[in-house]
């Protein structure tokens, strides 16, 4: 799929929106990517997965023992890179704002393990859920995402392949432009404010 027909899927389900948002990263933008929409049916959702899968090279694909994502947001898009590998799929949550495995997941001790996202802005929360991972004895090989809105300029610290990269501009709350200051603020994702 090439990036123009990536963000059709998003428009035709009106998962990008417009306004005024605090992204779970803490940063606002006027664009908000909600993929738990265009994750909503369940062939677009695994359209996208094997188009993502196609972006990590093969010899990266042969290494992935298992396919860990982040809850909430990477739980779809992660359960479909797992049936598009054929590997499993499971979860790290915050149930007290840390990542850890729950619900009797394991990570057997030396895994090679896929992180997946749905986007990534700052990469802090798929750098935290690889802490996790790392924890409990797995070994990260790379990160997948639908969307990398930082436009290829995170860091994860592992190679990191998204189906597309976007730009829309983010700003702290400090740095608002007084058109988007002017809007009122909406938190659409999953993350709770932090303390």
């Amino acid at each position: 799929m090439t990036q123009d027909e990536v963000l059709a899927e998003f428009r035709s389900c009106q998962a990008l929106l417009e306004g005024h948002f605090k992204l779970s990263s803490g940063r606002h933008s006027a664009h908000y990517l909600q993929c738990a929409r265009v994750l909503m049916n369940a062939d677009r959702a695994g359209r996208l997965a094997l188009a993502l899968t196609q972006q990590i090279p093969r010899e990266v694909r042969a290494k992935i023992d298992l396919v860990v994502s982040p809850a909430m947001g990477g739980l779809i898009i992660g359960h479909e890179m797992g049936r598009a590998l054929g590997k499993d799929a499971i979860f790290v949550e915050r149930p007290s704002g840390k990542f850890e495995l729950r619900r009797g997941f394991a990570i057997p001790p030396g895994a090679r393990v896929l992180m997946v996202e749905d986007v990534v802005t700052t990469g802090l929360s798929s750098r935290e859920a690889m802490d996790c991972v790392r924890a409990e004895g797995g070994e990260i090989v790379a990160e997948a995402s639908l969307v990398d809105r930082s436009a290829g300029t995170v860091d994860l610290g592992v190679p990191f392949f998204p189906l597309v990269e976007i730009n829309f501009p983010t700003y702290a709350e400090d740095e608002l432009p007084p058109e988007l200051a002017a809007v009122p603020v909406t938190k659409p994702g999953s993350r709770s404010e932090k303390a």
